[in-house]
């Protein structure tokens, strides 16, 4: 297969084998009945229809109407002139798509510009280890995840990674902008794109044999649980990890940073009865809807090895090298993901990120002085800002788009 290596393949092939065949013919066969309460929602109340069964009907049969009626060209050009919070809709747009975008572009009743402004500035103050956890960290839950894997895989941009990784950034680092949710930001922008294309997604991958074959009887991809489920290998896991690594984290801020995901995720369609409405609310949803169904895939595995090897090439020139970033990646998501994404073990480099990250997050935030922090530290801090560089910057120059194929075969 083309950009994985056989030696690659093997050192997976534990990992896939002792997980089973049942794992390759159904990604959600860990997944226990649905049971969190809707009472535990930004909503507080809802009907506790399972995820699983829901999607995003208003805007998928839009979508789809869109694209069979050959109008993706000229809304994708319409909506590259759309790059702000504020701004009108492009002209150009066929009437019922631009109707529902006016309605998916507004703020939900409760949100809260206060917490939303202590956001921007939390995500700004924290900015390393966020982006580094949103960025590679998410990305390698990501692969892990056996149907996020195999949507994006067979999906048209499955085929182009970098240009994959680029469209995923804009909406990342969009929302941790400082001026996020300000008029002249651009998180609802992307946001609303971002919605779109999965209902693209929705409407055409059920069209792709290669992806029938392994969807394990899933007919229509991208549900609410999906979404929750990706949902949670962001802000979810970030906070865990920050807490772990005791980063000190205000109770005001805490509550900021899960607000701007909370509205971020209205925007992208999740329903408000699954939002999660407090930490505790979104940690017993993670516990149910993530941690049961990560798993190995070929997919995943392969994608994993395009992504880093994508960060090695590019931030070369600044010293780091394949195994520090392998390296890296195993210490944000753990043996059991790295394992199951095919990650190489790296004993060298674990062994120094292990030693030296504590101390260098504990120096940044002025809980042991200088002298104390390793030398190799340093090193470890520049692969993170190189990484961080390349995450932010891959943005540049392009826009996320409405798909009107699939990956090619």
């Amino acid at each position: 297969m083309d950009g994985l290596s056989r030696r690659r393949m093997l050192f997976a092939g534990g990992a896939l084998g002792a997980f089973g065949a049942l794992s390759l013919a159904s990604p959600a066969h860990a997944r226990s009945l649905w049971t969190w309460a809707p009472s535990g929602s930004v909503a507080g109340k809802g009907a506790g229809l399972d995820p699983e069964w829901v999607w995003d009907e208003e805007v998928d049969q839009l979508v789809a109407a869109v694209i069979e009626r050959g109008d993706v060209p000229k809304v994708n050009e319409a909506l590259r002139t759309w790059t702000r919070n504020d701004q009108p809709l492009p002209t150009g747009l066929p009437t019922d798509l631009r109707d529902f975008m006016e309605k998916a572009r507004q703020l939900p009743a409760w949100a809260d510009r206060d917490k939303l402004e202590r956001a921007a500035e939390f995500n700004k103050s924290r900015g390393l280890y966020l982006n580094l956890l949103n960025g590679v960290g998410g990305g390698m839950l990501s692969t892990a995840i056996p149907r996020e894997a195999r949507s994006v895989y067979y999906s048209k941009g499955g085929a182009d990674m970098e240009d994959r990784v680029a469209k995923t950034s804009l909406l990342g680092f969009a929302v941790g902008d400082l001026n996020a949710y300000r008029p002249d930001g651009d998180v609802v922008v992307q946001a609303v794109k971002t919605r779109l294309v999965h209902a693209a997604v929705r409407h055409l991958l059920p069209q792709s044999p290669a992806w029938s074959q392994t969807s394990g009887g899933q007919t229509i991809p991208i549900s609410q649980q999906d979404m929750l489920v990706t949902w949670h290998s962001l802000p979810t896991y970030a906070m865990r990890k920050m807490l772990e690594w005791k980063v000190p984290v205000p109770a005001a801020d805490s509550t900021a940073y899960l607000h701007v995901w909370q509205v971020t995720a209205h925007l992208l369609g999740i329903r408000d009865e699954y939002i999660p409405a407090t930490w505790e609310a979104a940690n017993a949803q993670s516990k149910q809807v993530l941690d049961p169904i990560l798993a190995p895939t070929r997919e995943g595995v392969e994608l994993t090895d395009i992504l880093l090897r994508q960060l090695a090439e590019q931030t070369s020139p600044g010293g780091i090298d394949r195994p520090l970033v392998n390296a890296l990646a195993r210490y944000l998501v753990g043996d059991q993901v790295a394992d199951w994404d095919g990650i190489p073990r790296e004993p060298f480099w674990e062994k120094a990120i292990a030693t030296a990250w504590p101390k260098l997050v504990a120096f940044r935030e002025k809980l042991i002085p200088l002298p104390l922090v390793p030398p190799l530290a340093w090193t470890i801090d520049e692969a993170a800002r190189q990484y961080i560089l390349f995450y932010l910057t891959k943005g540049q120059g392009t826009h996320i788009e409405i798909p009107e194929t699939n990956r090619p075969t």
